[in-house]
This record gives C-alpha cells, sequence and structure tokens, in this order.
C-alpha cells in the first residue's frame, strides 16, 4: 500500500486513560462504560471506532454516489459498535445504518450501499474479521 496518510496517537492507562494524537487536535479521557462496570467518564474505544467508520463509510458513500451521478450529499451513516465476550476473549459486531435522501431509490441505495462497503477502508480492515450488518433506512 501506498500510504496517504498516517494518523498518529497513542493512549495511556488503557480504557481508563487518555488518548492523545501526535498533532495534539485529539486529546480525549478515556473510560469504561457503565455497561462494562465503569463509570462511564470520558469516551470509549468503541465510540471512536463507530466515529471513525460513520465518517469514512459515508465519504466512501459520497464517492460512490458522485461516480454514479447520484446525489447522496445528505446521507447521514450511524455506526453502532458492540462490544461482547467471544470464546476466550472478546469480540466487536457493527451495524452500519444508512439514512439516504428521498430522492435515491431503493433499488440504486442498496446498490451504492454495497459499493460504498467495497471501496470503504473500515470495511476492507473489517471483512471477514468481525460481522457488518448494512441498513438502509
Amino acid at each position: 500500500m501506498d500510504a496517504l496518510y498516517t494518523a498518529v496517537a497513542t493512549a495511556t492507562h488503557g480504557r481508563d486513560g487518555r488518548a492523545v494524537s501526535s498533532d495534539g487536535v485529539l486529546d480525549l479521557a478515556l473510560g469504561v462504560p457503565q455497561a462494562m462496570g465503569g463509570n462511564g467518564q470520558g469516551t470509549n474505544p468503541e465510540q471512536l471506532f463507530a466515529a471513525g467508520y460513520a465518517a469514512c463509510f459515508g465519504s466512501a458513500l459520497g464517492l460512490v454516489g458522485r461516480q454514479a451521478k447520484v446525489d447522496v450529499s445528505d446521507a447521514a451513516v450511524t455506526a453502532e459498535v458492540s462490544i461482547g465476550k467471544q470464546g476466550e476473549g472478546f469480540g466487536l459486531a457493527v451495524i452500519l445504518r444508512v439514512e439516504l435522501p428521498d430522492s435515491v431509490d431503493e433499488a440504486t441505495g442498496r446498490k451504492l450501499v454495497e459499493q460504498a462497503h467495497q471501496v470503504c477502508p473500515y470495511s476492507n480492515a473489517t471483512r471477514g474479521n468481525i460481522e457488518v450488518d448494512l441498513v438502509i433506512e
């Protein structure tokens, strides 16, 4: 791969620590969610992954929309990232909920979402590793 950009971030103290990007733009307190026994003070890796995946998928959808000459600029992508026990460790599962503009018919929307799933780097990274469900709303 010929890298176009490399993001660098450092996390200290795991889920109850801090995450900081090398340029200082990202500087967040991390906290264990209440559902996992924490106090919920701070963001968590699943929220960060969900935000990144939703943004990346939205960009991929915009790319394939432009290529198909279909305006999806008002689309919204919501990523739901779940963590749970998997064997001896933990695993993730993702639901991507894509809300398309009313002007996009169902068949075209489904095709564009499927194409975006092939283009999106997050989808490519997770393919075959975790379950990712695509839902068009």
